[in-house]
Order: structure tokens, then C-alpha cells, then sequence
């Protein structure tokens, strides 16, 4: 049997109420009257209530204390302020208390219970709207699939399938998500194809083929001249944040709200593989990391090598400003930890006057290597909605949001990145290759490498999509969907070690459509 909504009435006047409370009654609540303030609070210590009618003009202890000591007590119990008075200082203090509404008298029954309604039965009615939405945008998004799709149509797929993975997470239904975790699948697995098929048309194309998609080493200098110029005189920060995920953007989102208005919220493709070696010195090197190699080869870190194979980010961004033609005073700086964000942040005036700050922000990709080498942090995020709750935990408290602030306050105009998302993976491939061959799950590069073609990407003409050889018989091969890459020694334990944590390096929406948004500071 369905336990019965029970509500708190608290005024002072409560007996002259008693239409209203068998309205309710009538309806299918339970209703508990009381007198005063004090009464409220005794029965809240003792009783479990769905909702609180309070009283803001009370003898004794008033409605507003009432309210502040119900929330100490219970700060998730909603609660409804019935006032005789709409004045301002009022109203400020009930809501700074968090009240969930409040009604003027006289009131009507109506009133009442479309306000005991929007309370207790919001959650329910929204989850139902989402739901039938989502049933709508399932067949529309299902007929999308089915025919000829081009750049910018994934761009859009991939956009929506975020949009109600965030929209159904608040969802009392599980059926639905799994519905829409089914399409996702499938959507990932049409993707796969479509990067297969024309990735190396992309790579070799002209410049000016409008129909292709814009790829990491021609973002920056696609991008930055224009917004540089259209920013009339505002200093530019471009902010990289590290393994940066469509979802998780879009989780932090709302937190710059009311200090940035969005200019442009785009997107563009990580080049293969879609790892930090290649796709963000990519990035800054407005280069394929086979151009690099033979331009800079000093600042390209082979896989063979040791150490971090971004050392020279800095020198490529330089140099590409410098063939850009931008002007002026630039800076560059790497966030690794807090310690290096606290410094930044106590020299933040230094980048006064500065064209372009650029800041890279790498929590992000330490978080997805954590959570697969630490059991707690595995614990705390231990699905895709905890993973993004954690990274926005993280921002939250962050000394990059204080840098934000920061930006805003100076009227700075933003450009928020990342070099490529990470997936979850689940389903483990077989390959076979040499001590040479490189340790990254979702991608390999090495020579007579093992595996069965049906089962990955294949780069085995690595020149012909912009990537170093070191042999002649060097190849890649990218993982698909949530596969990932596993060798035949020791292949249980790998497979129970890695199987459903977040990697990188491979084909998926997830890694591969990458969030580009510009933003400009709500302050002159």
C-alpha cells in the first residue's frame, strides 16, 4: 500500500483552517495541525513529514525562526510560508532560508493544492515530461541514424544524446536510461564506421573542403585569429582542460552563468589517436604529429622515449602564434596540481595587458587515471553520473573556477577546450605485439602488431593520416565503441584490472567530439 504524502500545518489560527485541512484529507494526505512555532518544531524532531505549511506571522517564535530551526533540523524538508504580507525584507529572508514557496491570504483551496502539488508531485511530473520527450526525440534520433549522416549531424546527435543523458539522470525511471544507454551504443557503433570510412580523406584534404570536419591542428589557427580580433581590445584566455568529456562541460556549465554570457558553443574533432601525446601537441602545434616530428623533431617525444611527452607545448604554441601573425605580449602556464594553481593565482595580475593567456588545466585526466589505479576514488565514481558529479565537485572547489572569476572580473573573453574526451570501456580485444609496443588501451603503435582486423580501426599506413613511423613496418590500431586492448599473457588479470574504467586514445563520440565554446565576461 502506498504510504500517504504527510503534511505539517503550522498557524496560530489553525482551528479557522479546517476547510482547507479536510480539503486535503479529501485529496489523500495526512494532515498534522499545530498552534504555534514551537509545537512545529516539537512534532519535526519526533515525526517524518513530506511538507510544511508554515505561518510567517506567529505569536511566540515567528514563521522565519520557525523556518530557520525546521531547516537545522531537517534541510531537505520542504516547506510552504503563508504570509499576510508580500514586503520586501520578508520575502528576502524566508527565501534566503530556502523555502520551497510561499502563498499570500487569504487562500483558496486550489491554491493549496496545486502548491502541495508542485512540491511533492514536481519531481514525478517532470520525469514524466522527460520521459515522453525523450520517447519522441528516440524515434527522430533513431531515424537520424539510419540515413546519411555528414559532420555536423554527429555533432548534433552526439549533442542531444548528452542532453537526455542529463535530462532522464534526474529521471525516477531506470527503464528509460537504459533505453537511451542502447541508443548511445548504437549510435557509437555508426560513428566508428563513419570515422573509418573518411578519417583519411579528412587528414589529406585541402584546407578550403568545407565539408571537412575541423580536426585538432587546424583548430587554433582556424579559431584564434577571429576571436582575437572580435574581441576588440578584451584580453583572451584560452583555457585547456584536460580529457574534458561533452557531459562534463556541460555539468559545469551553469556554474559560469553569472559571470560569462556564451558567445559560441561548438565543436571539433580530436585527431587519431585521441591521447595527450598526439592530439594536444597537435593542438598547439597546429600541425599532425608526423609534420612535428619532421619540423620540431627536438620537441617531439617519441613512444620509445621516457618522461612526458608534452614537454614542449609552449615552444609549438609559440611558434604557431608567430606564423599566425599575433602580436603582442602571450603567455603560457600548466596547472598540474594545487599548488600550481595557487601560484597562478596569486600571480594572476602578471597577465595583464597579455593578447592571449593560454592555461591547461589537468585535473581532469588525472582523475580518469586515478579512478583506475585507486579502489577509493573507483568507489566514488563508480558510473558515468558519479564520474561527472566528482569532476564537478572538483570544479566547484577548484582554483580554476577562482580563475574564472578572475577572467570575469577583468571583462576577459574565454575560450574553453580540451584535446579529447575518455570513454568507459567494458568489452576486452586481443592484440599481440613486441616490448616495444606502446601500454595505451584504446590505441597501438608498433610493428607486426596481432590482431583481428574485424575487431579495430586500422592505421597501417600511418603517413597517410599524419602520424611518426619510427620503422618501416610501424602501424597503428584504434579501438572502437568500449573495447579495449589486451595481450594474451596475464589476459584475466588485465581484463578484470581495466574492464570498466575510463581510457583514451581510441574512436567514440565521446573521445573524439570535442567541446569548443567562446565565452565573454558579464562585466565591461
Amino acid at each position: 500500500m502506498t504510504r500517504q504524502p504527510h503534511i505539517l500545518w503550522a498557524d496560530d489560527e489553525i482551528d479557522m483552517l479546517k476547510p482547507h485541512i479536510l480539503f486535503l484529507e479529501g485529496k489523500g494526505f495526512t494532515v498534522t495541525p499545530v498552534n504555534s512555532g514551537v509545537e512545529a518544531l516539537e512534532v519535526v524532531e519526533e515525526e517524518i513529514f513530506d511538507l510544511v505549511f508554515l505561518d510567517e506571522n506567529m505569536p511566540g517564535i515567528n514563521g522565519i525562526e520557525t523556518l530557520q530551526r525546521i531547516k537545522e533540523l531537517r534541510p531537505h524538508l520542504p516547506v510552504i510560508m503563508i504570509t499576510k504580507s508580500e514586503e520586501e525584507h520578508i520575502m528576502e529572508e524566508a527565501i534566503g532560508s530556502k523555502i520551497s514557496d510561499y502563498l499570500i491570504k487569504p487562500v483558496n483551496p486550489n491554491q493549496i493544492l496545486l502548491a502541495v502539488k508542485k512540491c511533492l508531485d514536481s519531481q514525478r511530473i517532470v520525469s514524466e515530461k522527460v520521459m515522453t520527450d525523450y520517447q519522441r526525440e528516440f524515434r527522430e534520433l533513431g531515424m537520424k541514424l539510419m540515413g546519411r549522416m555528414d559532420v555536423e549531424d554527429w555533432y548534433d546527435v552526439y549533442s542531444r544524446l548528452v542532453h537526455w543523458t542529463l535530462e532522464l539522470e534526474r529521471s525516477e525511471d531506470d527503464s528509460m536510461q537504459d533505453v537511451l544507454g542502447m541508443q548511445f551504443e548504437d549510435a557509437n557503433r555508426q560513428f566508428g564506421k563513419f570515422v573509418e570510412e573518411n578519417y583519411m580523406d579528412w587528414v589529406q584534404a585541402g584546407e578550403e573542403n568545407s565539408e571537412v570536419p575541423l580536426l585538432s591542428h587546424r583548430v587554433l589557427r582556424t579559431k584564434l585569429p577571429e576571436i582575437i580580433e572580435s574581441a576588440n581590445g578584451k584580453q583572451v584566455f584560452l583555457v585547456v582542460i584536460d580529457n574534458l568529456r561533452l557531459d562534463q562541460w556541460r555539468s559545469i556549465e551553469p556554474l559560469l552563468k553569472d559571470m560569462f554570457h556564451v558567445v559560441k558553443d561548438e565543436a571539433y574533432m580530436s585527431i587519431l589517436p585521441t591521447a595527450t601525446q598526439y592530439a594536444r601537441n597537435s593542438l598547439f602545434a597546429g600541425m599532425m604529429p608526423a609534420d612535428i616530428q619532421r619540423v620540431y623533431p627536438e620537441w617531439w617525444i617519441s613512444e620509445e622515449e621516457e618522461g612526458s611527452k608534452n614537454k614542449y607545448e609552449k615552444e609549438l604554441l609559440g611558434k604557431l602564434l608567430e606564423r599566425m601573425g599575433i602580436e603582442g605580449k602571450t603567455s603560457y602556464h600548466k596547472v598540474a596540481n594545487l599548488a600550481t594553481g595557487k601560484k597562478l593565482l596569486d600571480q594572476f595580475h602578471q597577465t595583464k595587458g597579455e593578447v592571449l593567456t593560454t592555461i591547461v588545466y589537468n585535473f581532469v585526466d588525472m582523475l580518469s587515471h586515478a579512478r583506475t589505479d585507486m579502489e577509493v576514488i573507483k568507489e566514488l565514481a563508480d558510473d558515468e553520473a558519479a564520474y561527472r558529479s566528482l569532476t564537478l565537485t572538483w570544479f566547484e572547489h577548484s582554483t580554476l573556477r577562482e580563475m574564472f572569476e578572475r577572467m570575469s572580473e577583468v571583462g576577459g573573453r574565454v575560450i574553453i577546450t580540451t584535446d579529447h574526451g575518455t570513454i568507459r570501456v567494458n568489452n576486452d580485444v586481443k592484440v599481440r605485439g613486441d616490448r616495444s609496443t606502446n601500454s595505451n588501451l584504446r590505441y597501438k603503435v608498433g610493428k607486426n602488431l596481432g590482431y583481428d582486423a574485424k575487431e579495430v580501426m586500422e592505421g597501417v599506413n600511418p603517413e597517410k593520416i599524419g602520424l611518426p613511423k619510427s620503422n618501416v613496418s610501424t602501424s597503428y590500431v584504434f579501438a572502437k565503441e568500449r573495447d579495449f586492448f589486451v595481450y594474451p599473457n596475464n589476459y584475466h588479470q588485465f581484463v578484470k584490472y581495466f574492464k570498466d574504467t575510463f581510457q583514451h586514445g581510441g574512436v567514440s563520440m565521446e573521445e573524439v567530439i570535442v567541446p569548443f565554446a567562446v565565452l565573454d565576461s558579464k562585466k565591461e
